[in-house]
């Protein structure tokens, strides 16, 4: 799919292509590609004299291939865009940015809910967006918005697993939902974290390239304090979630130390009555009570007192709770 923008009193207006001829006809400031097809990839080529890299291209992470400039004059960047669960599995796309000939290409494989928002956002703010540089860097700032809003997200569902932990009856079911859920916000947790790493790569780039006019080098700015302080938040998240694994698996292990505690008790309990069977199964002549009448219903009701002493005992000491 190819999406063109054309600018319009400071606004992304999109224009519908249906042909190569209607993409020769406009002077679009932004030529987004979703998951290009030949076709779509020639048109572009022929008519700005810029060739899209491939997908084995785009995720190459070194920083050499993320950030260049080409011989032909073109700047060439990789910059990864959260895509959360809202839209499937939460995953990290890198998207392909291209600025030549005053125009800002980029290439993705997934539509991205930050190149949505930065087109709803423009159509509603008159006169932000004055040249490709200037979409970019809303680019930019808008998914620095959209991770802290995914951050968000994931202290709302620590705070219910922190309330599921700390509630009086805690089972290993619990538990086992509770360390599920932890685990898939820590993975959303430092997803968000790289993605904010590149983000500032990213920026940091144009402003050490002198690539940004003085306003666009204020906003570049803006950006990497946003950035940082999402930064001290997700090490705040992360410091939560070891605290809420910590903390369930130290459930865990009373609910275990509960059980072996049962399994202890019933073993001591019992060992007085299996003493005194030993006793009188042992196989000697003369046994003071091998010929009395009421001799089993003594060892009988001997084995039982033996056991319900410690029973009562254990119970008064309270350790049977």
């Amino acid at each position: 799919m190819i999406n063109v923008f054309i600018l319009q009193n400071g606004r992304l207006n999109q224009v519908n292509i249906d042909s190569r001829s209607d993409l020769e006809k406009l002077a679009p400031v932004w030529v987004d590609l979703t998951d290009p097809n030949d076709e779509e990839r020639s048109w572009v080529k022929s008519i700005y004299g810029v060739t899209l890299p491939g997908e084995d291209e785009v995720k190459d992470i070194e920083a050499s291939a993320r950030y260049y400039e080409a011989e032909n004059g073109d700047l060439h960047l990789r910059t990864d865009f959260l895509l959360d669960e809202d839209e499937g599995p939460a995953r990290v796309i890198t998207v392909a940015f291209i600025l030549a000939r005053n125009v800002l290409f980029s290439v993705h494989t997934d539509d991205l809910p930050v190149f949505r928002l930065v087109r709803l956002r423009a159509r509603s703010r008159p006169g932000s967006i004055e040249d490709y540089k200037d979409v970019l860097l809303d680019l930019y700032a808008t998914d620095a918005e959209y991770s802290a809003d995914a951050l968000e997200g994931i202290y709302q569902s620590l705070e219910e697993v922190s309330r599921s932990v700390l509630k009086k009856d805690f089972s290993d079911q619990d538990a086992a939902s509770a360390l599920n859920a932890i685990a898939h916000e820590e993975d959303l947790n430092g997803r968000i974290r790289r993605n904010m790493m590149d983000t500032r790569r990213a920026v940091g780039y144009l402003m050490r390239g002198r690539l940004l006019n003085a306003e666009q080098f204020d906003e570049a700015r803006q950006i990497l304090r946003d950035i940082e302080s999402l930064d001290g938040h997700t090490a705040f998240l992360f410091d939560k979630i070891n605290f809420l694994m910590d903390a369930t698996v130290g459930f865990i292990n009373i609910n275990q130390n509960k059980i072996i505690k049962i399994f202890s008790v019933a073993s001591v309990a019992f060992l007085p009555p299996t003493l005194i069977a030993s006793i009188y199964g042992m196989n000697f002549k003369l046994l003071p009570e091998l010929n009395w009448e009421w001799g089993y219903p003594f060892a009988i009701s001997l084995m039982l007192a033996s056991a319900i002493a410690p029973f009562a005992y254990f119970k008064r000491r309270g350790w049977l709770k």
